[in-house]
């Protein structure tokens, strides 16, 4: 049996993405067979299909580390033929075929069940961004950041992991401060529940000291690089920053004077090699009581396979608003 796929090769002169018509039997055996309906694009699809061997290393490749279904086919594990399931992570899409395609194989331990009442066009709209987030918010939460102690700021507001935290957080009461290099998202960030938008040059020019004011009582880091320095510097005494991204750089460069003394913790958020049982939990989050109140919002667009390539371009230009959800034919 044959099926459609989004295909990474390496040529002389780089790296081309095109359809391909692959057999079933190229996926081997074992584990779980999923018909895919929906795939979303994120950043380290951007990297994977460029040919980034940090994310990717042995080519052709089919990228996309999001992807949700049905069950066609299990050998093990407690899905059965039917099972709504999803798919984000692990090793799905970096060197394991990943979502461009109508089907993939993986491991049991990678699924998790399709929360009820969440669409599964929904879940891709959320996806490893969406489960970042939440990942991010609880983190703050576990820490004990609460709304009374004063804002919590976002950095890369209007990506996917941006976005997405800054609905959460508005919905579970906190002033949520964005911080985006864009000139026109003003409304939509405002309409996503951010209470005041901040010119991205002008807050790293508010921390170039070793300290800045203490303005956050958390923030979300979804850039690193001096945009994690910067949010470190402002955070209050005893506040939390979390860190996911290096769309900007992954080096961190700052003084420890934050941290000695004014206590600031920096936690780490990582969605892929987490626990299935973790990710269940907060996939339940993300369906019921964290589900954001203006989800459409989130939508930068939906493509099709054939349309992804471009997509993948205006992301690594820093050029998608949101999320993009890919339909599987």
């Amino acid at each position: 049996m044959s099926f459609q796929a989004l295909q990474t090769r390496e040529t002389d002169t780089g790296y081309t993405n095109s359809l391909v018509e692959r057999e079933l039997s190229e996926l081997g055996e074992g584990g779980v067979l999923v018909r895919v309906q929906w795939s979303s694009l994120n950043y380290k699809d951007a990297l994977s299909a460029t040919g980034n061997k940090g994310v990717t290393r042995k080519f052709p490749h089919t990228p996309g580390i999001d992807a949700v279904g049905v069950v066609e086919e299990a050998s093990d594990g407690p899905f059965s033929v039917g099972d709504a399931v999803i798919c984000t992570g692990y090793d799905l899409g970096m060197n394991t075929d990943g979502g461009y395609a109508e089907y993939i194989r993986v491991p049991a331990e990678w699924l998790v069940p399709l929360p009820d009442g969440l669409a599964p066009r929904d879940a891709m709209l959320l996806g490893t961004a969406g489960l970042t987030a939440a990942l991010s918010v609880e983190s703050l939460l576990d820490t004990g950041v609460n709304p009374d102690q004063g804002p919590v700021l976002v950095t890369g507001a209007t990506g996917g992991v941006g976005s997405v935290c800054v609905a959460i957080l508005a919905k579970l009461g906190f002033e949520v401060v964005a911080v985006s290099g864009k000139t026109d998202v003003s409304e939509w960030l405002a309409a996503l529940g951010a209470a005041r938008i901040i010119d991205r040059e002008a807050f790293l020019e508010s921390a170039v000291k070793p300290m800045a004011k203490e303005q956050w009582a958390g923030a979300v880091d979804c850039v690193g690089g001096e945009m994690l320095a910067a949010a470190l510097k402002g955070l209050k005494y005893g506040g939390s920053a979390t860190c996911c991204g290096l769309a900007g750089s992954p080096k961190l460069e700052m003084t420890v004077f934050p941290f000695i003394l004014r206590g600031v913790n920096l936690l780490g958020v990582d969605s892929v090699e987490l626990p299935c049982e973790i990710k269940q939990q907060m996939w339940q989050l993300l369906a019921d009581e964290w589900m954001p109140r203006e989800l459409a919002l989130l939508e930068a667009a939906e493509t099709d396979l054939a349309g992804v390539t471009d997509w993948i371009d205006r992301i690594l230009a820093g050029g998608v608003r949101g999320r993009v959800v890919v339909k599987l034919p």
